[in-house]
């Protein structure tokens, strides 16, 4: 899972909306201005048949900080992105 839902950077980081892109989510802001220290993205790439899927996760970043439920609060009652 994503690192980023529970960062307080989570609606206003560039990585955390390029990944929300790559999900095909909606963005939790349209015009994002942090730009992250050292951020770490997993790419898992997944065959089913002669689909690709992709899948990416922010799993380090040296401007993590800690604000559980970040992403729940922004969303409220929506499933959290996996």
């Amino acid at each position: 899972m994503c690192i980023c839902v529970n960062c307080h950077y989570v609606d206003q980081c560039t990585t955390y909306h390029a990944v929300e892109g790559q999900h095909q989510q909606p963005h939790l802001t349209l015009d994002p201005r942090f730009e992250p220290l050292e951020p770490t993205i997993n790419v898992n790439v997944r065959t089913q048949g002669e689909e690709i899927q992709m899948e990416w996760d922010v799993v380090g970043c040296s401007s993590f900080t800690a604000d559980m439920g970040k992403w729940s609060r922004l969303r409220p009652g929506e499933l959290i992105p996996t």
